[in-house]
């Protein structure tokens, strides 16, 4: 059957073999030559020597002998370079902005999922916090502690089960009861 399909003229051949073969390169130094390009072009170095490139030519081209001048006709010559340099400049960067703009995003999403670890952790706390303040709300202060001590031993009084104490003597003095 698979020998059927092949010998018939109106089914394409599953491989299709090439006459040139494509050239290989490696995108990432192509593009860290297109950064660096780009780089450059936006420096004001880069505007000096262009500027210079551009002074140079004409004057040359204007003030010469005729039969040393490059560029006969008025700046044709010179337009044409300055469009192959923009025709080549534009496409590199281009690349170098989108290089710019991936790594763009993988910085942004690396923040992004800091900023949701930082969220998360101060939700933790936040929640944390509020559990320790409603156990602390929840504990007995000293100062509670001795006057429900003092409401029991007036009710104790009462009874006339304890003799009557003398004033408390405050804190600091050890004749309090129970202290050896």
């Amino acid at each position: 059957m698979a020998d059927q399909r092949r010998a018939r003229l109106d089914t394409p051949q599953d491989v299709r073999r090439s006459l040139v073969r494509r050239p290989s390169y490696d995108s990432d130094t192509f593009g860290v030559f297109a950064e660096q390009f780009a780089r450059f072009m936006g420096t004001a170095k880069f505007l000096i020597y262009m500027t210079a490139f551009v002074l140079i030519w004409i004057v040359w081209n204007l003030l010469a002998p005729e039969d040393l001048r490059w560029d006969d006709y008025p700046f044709i010559f010179l337009t044409l370079m300055l469009s192959l340099q923009a025709s080549y400049a534009a496409p590199l960067i281009l690349l170098a902005q989108n290089r710019q703009e991936t790594r763009d995003k993988v910085i942004a999403e690396q923040d992004r999922q800091a900023n949701a670890r930082a969220h998360a952790d101060m939700e933790f706390l936040a929640r944390e916090v509020a559990s320790l303040r409603m156990a602390v709300g929840e504990t007995t202060t000293r100062d509670f502690l001795r006057s429900e001590l003092r409401s029991l031993m007036g009710d104790l009084e009462d009874r006339g089960v304890v003799p009557p104490e003398s004033p408390d003597p405050g804190p600091g003095n050890d004749s309090s009861p129970g202290s050896a």
